[in-house]
C-alpha cells in the first residue's frame, strides 16, 4: 500500500532584502499571530520577495525526490520548511514519522563537543535511549572513517570530516524521513560513493529521501522522481531526465544575453560567428555522441595579420572546462589573414557524453599572449545518446584477460571526414 510521508500544499514563503525592515516586519506578524490574526501573508510588502511560491508536491514511502534549480530557486528555503526552522506564510505540510535532516555541514552539532558527545545527543533528540545508540554507534563511526578524532571536539573537524560524521549520524538512526542538500558535494570521492550506495540502501528499506544537488549525475542516478524550480516555483516535477533537461533550459535562457564581460581586445581580427556542422556540413546545435562535428570559427580581418592563433575551449554549462584546442599547440602556423573566412576545427568522433556545454572562442596573437578577440560563449553545444556512465568524456578502450583482447564497442563511429581543415575566404 502507497504511504505518504510528506505533503506540501500550496506553500509559500517570503523574505525582506533590507534587513531593518525585515525585523520591523517581523514584530508586526509576531504582534497580529499573538492577537490571533494571520493577515498580511499574501502579498508582498516594500523590498520583500517571494523565496517559495505556492509549491505543492508529496512523497511515498520509499522515494527519492531530487530537487533542482540555480541558486535561488527556493529549494534550500523548501527544506528548512520541511525540517521545521522556518514556518511558512501561506500553505501547510505535513510530516508522518521520524524525519532526519542534514542542510548544512555538521548541523545540529555543538562545536565544544566530541564527536562522540554529539551523536548521542542527536539521537536522544530524536528520541532514541542509551541502548539503543549503543548498538548503532560502531556503524556510524565506521561509516563516517574519522574513528581516530571522535573523541575530539567537533570544532577541531575540517569540514569534509563534520559532513562525514553528520551525514553518518542521519543515515544510520533509521529515519523515516531524510532531507539532504548539498552534503554530497563535500568529500573525497570515495565517501560520496559510499554515500550514494548508502541512499540507495535507505530507500530500498522504505525511507522516503529529499535531496538537494546541483550534481545532476548524482540526482540522475540517485532520485526516483526530480522537482526542477524556477524563481520559487515548480517549473517541472516528474520524471528525472525530463527534469534535468528543463533545468539546463532555463539555465540557457537565463544566460544569453548576458553581457560578454571578458570580451576586450585589439580586434585587428575579429571572431564573428561560431557554427557548429554535423558530417554533412549542416548547422546542428545537438549531435550525437560519436559522430563528427565540425566548429566553423568565421572570421573578419580588417588588416592583414600574420599567423594568428585559434582557440576553443569547452564548458558544461556553468560548470567546469572539459577540453581546449588551440592551433599553436597543435603545432599549425595558420597562415595570413585578410579579410572574412572561416577555419574549421573537425571532429572525426565527439567523445563528450550527453550534457550541454559551451564553447569559447578567442584568437591570440602568434606570440600567444596578446589576443585579438574573445567571445564567451559563442556556440551552445547539446550531445545525446552515448552511455549511462558519469563524468564527461568517454576513453576508447579495450579489454584483456587470459592473453585475448577485446575492444569496447564505441556508440558510433563515423568514416571521418577531414577535408578543408583550414580554409580563409579573402
Amino acid at each position: 500500500m502507497i504511504q505518504t510521508l510528506v505533503r506540501v500544499d500550496g506553500v509559500s514563503k517570503k523574505f525582506c532584502r533590507d534587513l531593518k525592515r525585515s525585523l520591523w516586519y517581523g514584530m508586526q506578524d509576531l504582534t497580529s499571530e499573538l492577537i490571533g490574526r494571520r493577515g498580511g501573508h499574501d502579498h508582498l510588502r516594500p523590498d520583500e520577495f517571494w523565496a517559495v511560491k505556492e509549491v505543492s508536491f508529496a512523497v511515498q514511502r520509499g522515494e527519492t525526490l531530487g530537487l533542482i534549480g540555480p541558486n535561488g530557486a527556493g529549494k534550500t528555503t523548501l527544506l528548512r520548511m520541511l525540517n521545521g526552522l522556518i514556518k511558512p506564510d501561506q500553505g501547510r505540510i505535513e510530516i508522518r514519522g521520524r524525519m532526519q535532516a542534514l542542510i548544512a555541514l555538521g548541523a545540529g552539532f555543538n562545536p565544544v563537543l566530541t564527536g562522540r558527545e554529539n551523536i548521542y545527543i542527536n539521537a536522544s533528540v530524536l528520541g532514541y535511549s542509551k541502548a539503543e545508540t549503543d548498538r548503532r554507534f560502531d556503524a556510524i563511526v565506521a561509516f563516517s572513517g574519522i574513528e581516530e578524532f571522535i573523541d575530539m571536539a567537533v570544532q577541531s573537524y575540517s569540514s569534509g570530516m563534520a559532513v562525514r560524521l553528520g551525514f553518518s549520524v542521519a543515515a544510520f538512526l533509521d529515519p523515516d524521513i531524510l532531507l539532504v542538500d548539498e552534503v554530497l558535494a563535500v568529500g573525497d570521492l570515495a565517501f560520496k560513493t559510499k554515500c550514494q550506495v548508502r541512499i540507495q540502501e535507505l530507500r530500498d528499506s522504505g525511507v522516503a529521501i529529499i535531496l538537494v544537488s546541483h550534481n545532476l549525475h548524482t540526482i540522475s542516478h540517485v532520485c526516483t522522481r526530480t522537482i526542477a524550480f524556477e524563481k520559487g516555483q515548480v517549473a517541472f516535477d516528474g520524471d528525472t531526465e525530463q527534469a534535468i533537461d528543463v533545468y539546463r533550459a532555463s539555465l540557457m535562457r537565463h544566460n544569453q544575453g548576458m553581457e560578454n564581460a571578458l570580451q576586450a581586445g585589439t580586434r585587428e581580427i575579429t571572431i564573428e560567428q561560431v557554427e557548429l556542422l554535423d558530417a554533412c556540413g549542416r548547422p546542428q546545435a545537438e549531435q550525437r555522441m560519436g559522430e563528427a562535428l565540425t566548429m566553423r570559427i568565421h572570421y573578419q580581418a580588417q588588416e592583414p595579420v600574420r599567423d594568428p592563433v585559434f582557440n576553443v575551449a569547452l564548458h558544461v554549462l556553468n560548470g567546469q572546462q572539459v577540453t581546449g584546442i588551440r592551433s599553436d599547440s597543435d603545432g599549425l602556423r595558420t597562415g595570413d589573414f585578410c579579410g572574412s573566412g572561416y577555419v574549421d576545427i573537425v571532429v572525426p568522433a565527439l567523445n563528450l557524453l550527453p550534457n550541454i556545454y559551451t564553447i569559447d572562442a578567442v584568437l591570440f596573437h602568434n606570440d600567444g599572449f596578446t589576443f585579438y578577440d574573445r567571445v564567451n560563449r559563442a556556440a551552445d553545444l547539446k550531445v545525446v545518446g552515448g552511455l549511462q556512465v558519469n563524468g564527461t568524456t568517454y576513453l576508447p578502450h579495450a579489454w584483456q584477460w587470459n592473453g585475448h583482447q577485446r575492444a569496447a564497442s564505441y556508440p558510433h563511429q563515423p568514416e571521418a571526414v577531414l577535408a578543408g581543415a583550414l580554409q580563409d575566404g579573402d
